[in-house]
């Protein structure tokens, strides 16, 4: 089967279509023919080598999460799975090929009339979305910064901000055609990249909560766009570490009893995520969760996808196809 791996760490280049052996699932273990691959930022971040540290290796196949039909199934799991089309998480590799595996505690049958496309743009996003605001404590009535908004990520967490009440969802971007398609989708506020503009009428001058998917260098600067009380999740490092020493900005600050968080959905109880997951799956199918699409390529096109990504040219999900 065609995969694609990390032959180098760095820039897209690195990446090269390899063949592989299909594999067999092993107990508790399901084998997908995948319709549709979602390239996340995850994917981007460890292809540069900036989580080398946590022990990828030259030869790692990126990819999370993939939707397709189920074709053979390992000891233990029930057959009736075969035949059925699934999104299923991998892990933090493996997605990336023509056939994957995924454990069967971690797929979900796909709704009747919900693509594959879809199903991988809406997966892991509306996931994180949704738990990232929960970790914040957000609650009706605050309001909300979204830093990179322009992601599937940021995408989904403007949506269940604004089905969640948010008095103000606020957005930081890089054009203002993108701030006019993310107010589309219920932004009310569009800044650029570092936070500043006008942002329009009635713009808060601080946020009660701000969901973070960028980091980098100019992260400590937005602890002085919270308010009192605060509180910054991080999602993500689409943009770079930020500077070790970012928590000296949070202590000059320290009369505003601000929080900073990171977030991870890994430590999010399975069952949650899935019922979660169900629930945005379904909302999908019914037209209440718009999806947003930027490309659909081959997977053979894996290299021009991730260099859009380092471009910042994405709005949305780019979505790889066998």
């Amino acid at each position: 089967m065609k995969a694609v791996a990390i032959q180098a760490f760095g820039r897209p280049e690195g990446l090269a279509l390899i063949d592989l052996p299909t594999p067999a699932p092993a107990e508790g273990q399901v084998l997908i023919a995948n319709e549709a691959i979602g390239v996340g930022g995850v994917d981007v971040v460890i292809r540069r080598g900036v989580l080398a540290t946590y022990g990828f290796k030259e030869g790692h196949i990126p990819g999370s999460e993939v939707a397709g039909i189920v074709t053979a199934v390992g000891e233990g799991v029930d057959t009736a799975w075969v035949g059925q089309r699934v999104w299923a998480f991998t892990g933090v590799s493996g997605g990336y090929v023509e056939h994957s595996i995924a454990s069967v505690e971690d797929i979900l049958p796909l709704p009747a009339n919900l693509s594959p496309v879809d199903a991988v743009t809406l997966g892991s996003s509306g996931v994180v979305a949704h738990f990232s605001l929960a970790h914040a404590h957000f609650a009706p009535g605050e309001s909300v910064l979204v830093r990179g908004a322009a992601g599937s990520i940021g995408i989904m967490t403007v949506q269940l901000a604004t089905r969640g009440g948010a008095a103000a969802v606020a957005v930081t971007t890089s054009s203002a055609e993108r701030g006019d398609r993310l107010r589309k989708l219920g932004a009310t506020h569009v800044l650029d990249r570092s936070g500043e503009g006008e942002g329009g009428e009635d713009a808060p001058e601080g946020y009660d909560v701000i969901i973070d998917i960028v980091a980098g260098a100019d992260m400590p600067s937005f602890f002085a766009k919270l308010n009192p009380n605060g509180r910054m999740v991080a999602v993500g490092m689409v943009g770079g570490r930020p500077p070790a020493d970012f928590g000296m900005t949070m202590m000059a600050g320290f009369r505003k009893s601000m929080s900073f968080a990171t977030f991870s959905a890994d430590t999010v109880a399975e069952a949650d995520r899935r019922a979660v997951r169900t629930e945005q799956f379904a909302a999908a199918s019914r037209g209440e969760l718009p999806m947003v699409v930027h490309e659909v390529l081959p997977l053979e096109d894996a290299v021009p996808a991730h260099q859009k990504m380092d471009a910042g040219e994405v709005f949305g999900r780019i979505v790889l196809t066998p």
